[in-house]
């Protein structure tokens, strides 16, 4: 198969799945860093898991994000609140347009690559608090980017409709580590596993039958 995509690579659990179940098609992967608590923990899964593959890592420093933007990502540690993705303190969560953002730069890369696909791993789980994740969203950015490319490069998006359970039995299938994934907003050495994405990976991982603490 030709490698005809550039995947938007956190160093999480969702796009690293992506990253092994796409791989024959994966020619480029890209790692934005914006200022999060977790950004250095997961760019350095992504390293690793590039690497295994065989598959080119660019990284791209989005600095500006966390001088400018408003969230409790990008304010440390003790700012991320603690709780499930349901309730309405995880909107502090919420980076300002954070896909947009990458999607635009990805899209600027892949054609300068000769890339005619980007893929990005969102999933349903994110629906409610992302709004840079939904359904409506990913089909304008579709547009969007088709419409402002000489190539027309598409935007691949197949988790969108996925519980990150889903996923999460995908990369069991895959033989993917999960060790070698990172999840924590807050972005210390070990998960904390009581801030959302904590919460949610705990949970994906006990309903895919594998070891929650890994």
């Amino acid at each position: 198969m030709e490698k005809d995509s550039l995947l938007v690579l956190s160093g999480g659990m969702d796009s690293t799945t992506m990253l092994y179940e796409y791989a024959s098609r994966i020619g480029l992967a890209v790692n934005f860093s914006y200022g999060a608590n977790h950004n250095a923990r997961e760019a350095a899964c992504a390293r690793e898991n590039c690497r295994r593959l065989g598959i080119e890592l660019v990284e791209i420093d989005l600095a500006f994000m966390g001088e400018y933007f408003e969230s409790s990502l990008l304010r440390g540690a003790d700012a991320v609140p603690e709780g499930n993705y349901g309730e309405n303190n995880m909107h502090s969560t919420v980076v300002p347009f954070r896909n947009g953002i990458m999607l635009s730069i990805a899209a600027g890369l892949a054609e300068s690559r000769g890339l005619s696909a980007v893929m990005i791993a969102n999933h349903g789980g994110d629906h409610a608090i992302y709004p840079d994740c939904r359904p409506g969203f990913i089909e304008a950015m579709s547009q969007a980017i088709a419409a402002g490319t000489y190539k027309g490069i598409r935007l691949d998006a197949p988790y969108t409709n996925l519980t990150k359970a889903a996923i999460a039995c995908r990369g069991r299938e895959l033989g993917v580590d999960y060790s070698l994934t990172y999840s924590c907003y807050k972005g210390g050495e070990k998960h904390c596993g009581v801030c959302a994405t904590c919460v949610e990976r705990r949970e994906a991982m006990t309903a895919a039958g594998l070891d929650p603490d890994c």
